[in-house]
């Protein structure tokens, strides 16, 4: 059976956007409503899956590891939601530094998320607060939403629901 996705950027709609890169426990804060939301839309029978890019790392700010522990807090609060993480992507490239196509708004991310996962493309959407986001998502075939940093998503709920 395939699968409604809603797919989420995380530094911005996640977690706070602070202006600068976001790798260490201490800067990482949720953004409020972003569990109520989920919780609507996990009702309508949506399942989630976080696609970032992490280009701090390519620029050696900070390493896989410091990711992959706020990976653990991101996939420990949804549970703690009852909300169902699928997995995280994430590119750990950057433009000044190599060229990639998983690198937002290069769709490969996307693509290997949506083959892994069975995704129903016609029903699932991308949750981003940049261009790049909704860029990947057309290129993909999903609904891209582009929110406001940092905003509550309950504001944007209606886009998907209705």
């Amino acid at each position: 059976m395939n699968k409604k996705i809603i797919f989420l950027d995380r530094d911005g709609v996640i977690n706070m956007e602070r202006g600068d890169y976001t790798f260490k426990i201490d800067y990482f804060v949720f953004v409020d409503g972003l569990f109520s939301a989920l919780a609507l839309l996990k009702n309508k029978g949506f399942e989630f899956i976080v696609i970032t890019n992490q280009g701090g790392i390519s620029k050696g700010i900070y390493t896989h590891q410091d990711v992959q522990q706020l990976n653990n807090l991101i996939k420990a609060a949804f549970k703690n939601h009852q909300l169902k993480l699928l997995d995280i992507f994430y590119c750990p490239h950057h433009n000044d530094v190599e060229k990639c196509i998983c690198r937002k708004p290069d769709s490969l991310l996307l693509e290997k998320a949506i083959a892994k996962y069975n995704v129903d493309i016609g029903k699932s959407y991308f949750v981003g607060d940049s261009d790049r986001d909704i860029e990947a998502a057309k290129k993909v075939g999903v609904k891209g939403i582009k929110v406001n940093k940092n905003s509550d998503l309950n504001v944007y709920i209606n886009q998907i629901v209705t």
